[in-house]
């Protein structure tokens, strides 16, 4: 008879994409073999922990309210380092929901006590290049974690996992383009329709807004900022030692007087009033008989990356995305003259702890793997 497996899980960052991960993986332990048992042990919010102290499980049913209302103390990062790796067994993996700097900075010292790591939190893995290479050089090394973020870049979309397929199989990556934003994805179409028309860029980030598609202050999407982290993460995987998500051209969409408003509501209120700018950018696009679409792109043989508004013709595929999808187009030596596209929802929380949870998957798969 199979003797049976025990993974420990913690999740940091029990918010909308914890809770839909939570939800999920309530769903994955009933479909698992019986030989494989997946304990919750730690759950955290920004002001609330929860934790076993016997490494018994802790409850999927009634998790929110026992996080909610726990007294146990709030543990610094080494701490919670030190209290996994003393899980029995040592097989521990640690799913990061947050996005947080101090948590990514941690990776490295989760893996290197052999604490597995998925996550859709793009800070590490977009930050200092020494950091990334701190993280591979932990899992690589003797007993070290297993490292996934496929939701870094494209929710639950096959993006990171088709780099890496490519890459692996001795592909050469020649080009990467498309919309890695929901939030800009949506507010493009919307703004810049096929066939012409659209409300005014400040109506139409007002709605993108209301209806959750961006930050409580939307210049944290306007920015670009969330758009270079994701071309940072996949220059990387293509093998370009990008320094930073700020080393390369990014267009901010933010009029240059609002940059420094002091809330998003005066920001808000004061948008309509550079609607003409905005209103150019896409009357020049259509008296080419094109649309405009904000993209990223990068260009592995010229060594270039760069994140801004491009015009496309209404027959690209850029062009014709609906509502709050991504796609990614991959050129490559055996994609050439037809690139590898991938397509579809690109933010949510379902979607993105779906990729979150497949991460975990592969993980458990592989634990099992070397019992």
């Amino acid at each position: 008879m199979s003797s049976s497996v025990q993974i420990y899980i913690a999740v940091l960052g029990a918010g909308g994409v914890g809770t839909a991960f939570l939800t999920q993986l309530s769903t994955l332990q009933k479909r698992l073999p019986a030989t494989t048992n997946l304990s919750p042990i730690l759950l955290s919010r920004s002001k609330t922990l929860l934790f076993s102290e016997d490494f018994r499980a802790l409850s999927l049913e009634t998790w929110e309210t026992d996080l909610r209302t726990s007294k146990q103390p709030i543990l610094p990062l080494p701490s919670i380092v030190e209290y996994l790796s003393t899980a029995p067994g040592g097989r521990v993996i640690v799913v990061d929901c947050t996005s947080s700097d101090e948590v990514g900075a941690a990776y490295p010292a989760f893996l290197a006590r052999g604490i597995s790591v998925v996550t859709p939190n793009k800070k590490a893995f977009s930050g200092t290049f020494e950091l990334w290479e701190d993280i591979f050089k932990a899992a690589r090394g003797k007993g070290g974690g297993m490292v996934y973020h496929e939701s870094s870049v494209g929710a639950g979309l096959p993006v990171i996992s088709t780099l890496k397929d490519l890459v692996g199989t001795g592909d050469e990556i020649r080009r990467i383009e498309g919309v890695f934003s929901g939030t800009m994805s949506f507010l493009f179409n919307s703004f810049a329709p096929l066939g012409g028309g659209g409300g005014k860029f400040s109506v139409e980030v007002k709605k993108a807004k209301d209806l959750g598609y961006t930050e409580p202050d939307p210049r944290d999407d306007l920015n670009g900022l969330d758009v270079a982290r994701k071309l940072t993460i996949l220059a990387r995987l293509s093998g370009l030692p990008i320094s930073s998500p700020t080393s390369f051209p990014v267009q901010s969409l933010i009029p240059e007087p609002l940059q420094d408003v002091s809330s998003a509501e005066e920001f808000m209120s004061r948008l309509g009033d550079y609607d003409a700018e905005m209103d150019k950018v896409k009357k020049e696009a259509e008296a080419e008989g094109k649309v405009v679409r904000y993209v990223g792109t990068l260009d592995v043989g010229k060594g270039e990356v760069k994140v801004g508004l491009e015009r496309f013709d209404v027959a690209h595929p850029i062009a014709a995305l609906k509502g709050s999808d991504n796609i990614i187009s991959f050129s490559t030596a055996r994609y050439g003259d037809n690139p590898l596209i991938v397509q579809g929802a690109g933010a949510g929380h379902a979607v993105t702890a779906m990729g979150v949870t497949a991460d975990l998957i592969r993980v458990v798969e592989r634990l099992q793997a070397s019992r």
